[in-house]
């Protein structure tokens, strides 16, 4: 498994192709998925690892998939705050090209015999199209070679 506790590890598939609108050589761009994010808004170690990233000179980043999943978990009371979390990010484009990536790993995978989510497709592709590290308390929902997934723990 590529995932590891913090550590990235890059995979073997094609380089993204990022519009130089979007890279920047200076900037690392690590995009944080829901799981990160609700650790983050509910005051558990992923908010003060994202202000280490912010401190590293990192840039978090996110996608529309990831901002859907945590306004449907929101608990009263957590709107305010999630809204601030939110605008707080870049928001990775999802088009055509992550599109058809997506829907070429869940095919590639499903001829194996593996199911794969939409949804984790749909930001897997987001990270490789902004070439950014994928952050995810779930790496092992995300096992295409061409991700850089880097593992925060849950709830610790």
């Amino acid at each position: 498994m590529r995932a590891t506790n913090g550590t990235t590890i890059r995979g073997n598939g094609f380089a993204a192709s990022v519009p130089t609108s979007v890279a920047s050589a200076e900037v690392a761009r690590v995009l944080l998925d829901s799981t990160v994010l609700i650790d983050a808004l509910r005051g558990r170690p992923a908010g003060e690892r994202l202000r280490a990233l912010r401190r590293q000179g990192d840039e978090p980043w996110t996608c529309a998939i990831s901002i859907e999943e945590i306004w449907r978990g929101l608990l009263p009371g957590e709107q305010a705050s999630a809204q601030r979390l939110v605008r707080g990010l870049r928001c990775a484009p999802l088009g055509s090209a992550e599109g058809m990536r997506a829907g070429r790993w869940r095919r590639e995978f499903a001829g194996q015999g593996i199911t794969l989510h939409q949804a984790d497709c749909l930001i897997a592709a987001a990270a490789v199209g902004i070439d950014a590290r994928l952050a995810t308390g779930n790496p092992t929902d995300f096992p295409m070679n061409d991700v850089m997934v880097e593992h925060w723990p849950v709830g610790r």
